[in-house]
């Protein structure tokens, strides 16, 4: 009996090295690249000029989740039954427990969909009777039945998965309510609203998630989809909450020997790895290289509480955010992440901390983008 993931950081069975790369294959071949790395777009930050972006062009705008971001590999093993993989940024491959879920193809509830690459972000919804459940959120489309979709407009393409995969999944759980209790977890479509809709999701959407949100997520309606960093696909946080991922370099005082350990035999100077470390900030510079960005500031309690967790700290991937003194400081460790940010994005997200655009102030904007895509509209009809 397959049981809700109880992670969503390892959601299945990794899949190991001598396996992953025909998978890494299969997903290249079947999206017509020539390169087997992970085929997810990336977006790039909100700064002051994508307002006029917003006024000029057709854009999408959703909640972004405080997830994990996945591809959803939906195939046939070699006995030509169901398998499912999610795919992280790192490219790694977790298998999920076959026979729990179940993608029928419209009308044809035994059939199932192969060749079928969703994008999306896994999140822990939290229910109001205190349980933890595990929904994937889709926000696009790569290929449905080995067809790619990504040369198709975003709104062809979401209209794919939701006329082809989501309604028959939804029509299988609301036939057979008891095969809910046997899904490793949820899948469901995120709210898509026009560019102008943005204060619907503040106001309505985001006030009534049952996981984290991290902002607002605006892509482009009318390209295709661009694997790695998209300039159309834009990142909004508000300006006080925008956050880097580093490599940090924890660099721990040399101290002299008290009269006490000089008493006990110690002479020289030695690492005291009790004192808070300062902390090196390293930007991914591509090619396995990291250059010192700046340093983090660390509280002597902050060192304490990460002390107490009894876990290796030092090279570690963590997300960082800009205090009022323009400090550094530690929100979180990352090791969902192989690498931090390239520099390019620290260089992107450093433009949003000093050019950020404000919620007030997109909202002020809402008005004319409302009005500039009636009349695009009109033009194009």
């Amino acid at each position: 009996m397959a049981l809700p993931i109880q992670s969503i950081d390892e959601p299945g069975l990794k899949v190991p090295p001598d396996v992953v790369a025909g998978l890494r294959q299969e997903v290249a071949n079947l999206l017509h690249r020539n390169s087997t790395a992970f085929p997810g777009a990336q977006p790039v930050s909100f700064t002051r000029r994508h307002l006029d972006e917003l006024m000029r062009e057709d854009y999408y705008v959703c909640e972004k989740s405080d997830g994990i971001r996945y591809l959803l590999y939906i195939a046939a093993d070699e006995a030509n039954q169901e398998c499912h993989y999610l795919i992280d940024r790192k490219n790694d491959y977790w298998f999920i427990q076959e026979g729990s879920l179940h993608f029928p193809l419209p009308g044809k509830q035994q059939a199932f969909h192969r060749g079928t690459i969703l994008d999306g972000e896994m999140v822990l919804d939290k229910l109001s009777d205190g349980r933890q459940e595990p929904r994937y959120l889709v926000f696009d489309c790569l290929a449905v039945d080995g067809q790619s979709l990504m040369s198709r407009e975003l709104s062809k393409r979401l209209g794919y998965f939701q006329e082809q995969v989501f309604k028959p999944y939804k029509k299988l759980l609301d036939d057979f309510p008891e095969e809910k209790q046997y899904q490793p977890f949820f899948i469901d479509l995120k709210s898509m609203q026009m560019s102008y809709g943005v204060r619907m999701i503040f106001d309505d959407i985001i006030g009534n998630l049952m996981h984290e949100n991290d902002g607002l997520i605006f892509t482009a309606l009318h390209t295709e989809y661009k694997p790695g960093t998209d300039p159309h696909i834009l990142k909004w946080k508000d300006a006080v909450e925008n956050t880097v991922d580093f490599r940090w370099k924890l660099k721990f005082p040399l101290v002299e020997p008290d009269e006490q350990e000089r008493a006990e035999g110690i002479t020289e100077p030695f690492v005291d790895y009790e004192s808070t470390p300062q902390v090196d900030l390293l930007a991914h510079h591509g090619g396995g290289q990291y250059r010192v960005f700046d340093k983090l500031h660390l509280e002597d309690d902050e060192w304490e509480i990460l002390k107490g967790l009894n876990e290796a700290l030092d090279e570690r991937i963590v997300e960082v955010y800009m205090d009022e003194q323009k400090r550094w400081r530690f929100y979180r460790f990352r090791d969902d992440k192989a690498d931090g940010n390239h520099i390019s994005v620290v260089n992107s997200v450093m433009e949003s901390i000093q050019d950020g655009v404000t919620r007030e102030e997109l909202l002020a904007h809402t008005t004319n983008m409302r009005d500039n895509w009636k009349a695009r509209n009109q033009q194009r009809h």
